[in-house]
């Protein structure tokens, strides 16, 4: 039995809090731009593997604006949501002895993970 204590009630309009409620920041970076992944240090959680970080790589979509995962994981649903990029590296600039030299890797990463290339 429901009670008005138990009913859930969905308000049209509203959106969960894990759906960020905060302002979405232009993005900052376009398709075609060479960024760097920063090299941060993994305090509490990071998405950003260790193999990339400190590379230059290519921008080759803007996925979407959310939360980090920081923001998430402390319940800061108000924070800014940022954009989320696709990039694109040479596998042989992440492995050295690599084989071959057009093989590429994709991965995605929030705005404050990247920053211009200076290569």
């Amino acid at each position: 039995m429901e009670t008005a204590e138990t009913k859930t009630v969905e308000t049209p309009g509203t959106k969960a809090p894990w759906e960020g409620t905060g302002v979405t920041l232009p993005a900052r970076f376009k398709i075609g731009d060479r960024v760097r992944v920063r090299e941060l240090p993994a305090i509490f959680y990071s998405r950003t593997q260790m193999y990339v970080r400190g590379v230059s790589g290519t921008v080759v979509r803007l996925n979407y604006p959310d939360l980090t995962p920081e923001d998430e994981a402390w319940n800061r649903y108000n924070a800014p949501q940022e954009q989320y990029y696709i990039v694109r590296f040479c596998q042989k600039d992440l492995w050295e002895e690599y084989p071959f030299q057009n093989d590429t890797l994709q991965s995605e990463y929030p705005e404050s993970a990247l920053e211009p290339a200076t290569d």
